[in-house]
């Protein structure tokens, strides 16, 4: 999130849903600003809600370690405190930094999506008790069929001629071989009108 440097300590009357009891240090002005805005945004302070003795509560200490401070932190939103199982920093990991990185594990039980029901149920009832409703479904319904009856009606069969297939069927043969129909030339030009009358 960004280098604040800001110290949060332990909580108070007023932060008490921000900060735990768990911190280090005694808050500063930066620390002020930052609980502010945990508190704007609903976000807690998750290393302080977590208890750990406080050699394991810093996460940052000055050149030739005089000084040990508690000013980086695991924020999360308020909605998930109780998912967060543990945020401790790491002294032993060797990151070239006199800052120390801080591990969270979290436990998230996530809801399943549920689906809309595809199932629209109609309540036909009413159109056995209420005439009005009865009168618009009725005309409803006399428009739709009378919107197809003015459509032009397409013919249900193409007839085809048997000069069309007899000449489709030539261009593909050219005295080939049988194709994965196996129907040879000679068996076409033996079928002559009867083999083509079942085609057309």
């Amino acid at each position: 999130m960004g280098d604040f440097n800001a110290k949060v300590g332990t909580d108070k009357v007023d932060d008490i849903d921000i900060v735990g009891k768990h911190g280090l240090g005694i808050r500063n002005e930066r620390g002020e600003k930052l609980i502010e805005w945990c508190q704007t945004n609903n976000i807690i302070v998750g290393n302080t809600w977590l208890q750990q003795p406080p050699r394991r509560k810093w996460t940052w200490k000055s050149p030739g370690d005089e000084t040990r401070n508690q000013i980086d932190y695991m924020m999360i939103s308020k909605r998930y405190r109780n998912a967060l199982l543990l945020a401790k920093p790491y002294p032993s990991a060797d990151c070239y930094s006199d800052h120390v990185p801080v591990v969270g594990k979290f436990k998230l039980k996530l809801k399943k999506n549920s689906k809309p029901s595809a199932n629209i149920k109609f309540d036909l009832a009413i159109l056995k008790t209420n005439q009005t409703i009865r009168e618009k479904y009725q005309i409803s319904v006399q428009n739709k069929f009378e919107a197809l009856g003015d459509a032009e009606e397409a013919p249900l069969s193409i007839s085809i001629m048997k000069e069309e297939v007899e000449t489709a069927i030539k261009n593909m043969k050219h005295g080939k071989a049988t194709g994965p129909d196996n129907i040879s030339v000679e068996l076409i030009e033996a079928l002559e009108d009867f083999g083509m009358g079942k085609v057309t």
